[in-house]
């Protein structure tokens, strides 16, 4: 099911994830519908509070990287495989951690502030801990593109988004466009409470 993106100044996006205790259905929807949003909004990745759900689980499909020819090298559970049996890849209560000391500066933008880019700092390769849908514990080594991405998605589940990394001369050059969609954002939580949904 297609779910609802929250943008920039709702208050979801700021909180702390809760992790996933129970393994049921719902939990496999919420995966689907993350996956299907994701899709719908033409992203790459995709965590439960940008559909403001307070859960420690994101989507993440490297099929969709910008440049299909540019290499995506990770280990799933200690082997390479092709991209379409990995993907899309649903992670719950993921454990993220940077390996070695060589980090990349690239641009990232985040569907929840949409038209906004800038150059952020994240680790070169990363290995993450995770369980997929079912419950089953995953393990994944990834670099690049793909590690960024993993960095991105789950700092949201502790309520930092990509513009938190940035410094105050970055933050000032994109000030005009942060306020456009707090904005934005202000206005349709007022209309929401006004309607009574």
């Amino acid at each position: 099911m297609l779910r609802r993106l929250t943008k920039f100044g709702e208050p979801v996006l700021k909180a702390k994830a809760k992790p996933v205790e129970v393994f049921d259905e719902s939990i496999e929807e919420l995966g689907k519908d993350l996956v299907e949003t994701m899709y719908e909004e033409n992203g790459l990745g995709l965590a439960a509070p940008q559909i403001d759900v307070s859960k420690r689980m994101f989507a993440i499909d490297m099929r969709r990287r910008a440049n299909p020819d540019a290499p995506c090298i990770f280990k799933l559970d200690g082997q390479e495989l092709p991209l379409d049996l990995a993907m899309p890849l649903v992670a719950v209560n993921p454990v993220v951690e940077e390996l070695g000391e060589y980090v990349e500066i690239a641009e990232e933008g985040c569907l929840s502030f949409p038209g906004i880019f800038a150059e952020v700092e994240r680790s070169e390769i990363v290995k993450m801990n995770y369980f997929d849908t079912k419950g089953n514990p995953h393990e994944l080594i990834c670099e690049g593109l793909f590690a960024r991405c993993v960095q991105h998605e789950n700092d949201h589940l502790d309520g930092i988004c990509f513009v938190d990394h940035l410094s105050p001369r970055q933050l000032f050059q994109i000030k005009s466009k942060l306020d456009r969609v707090r904005r934005a954002t202000r206005d349709f939580l007022k209309a929401q409470k006004k309607s009574g949904k």
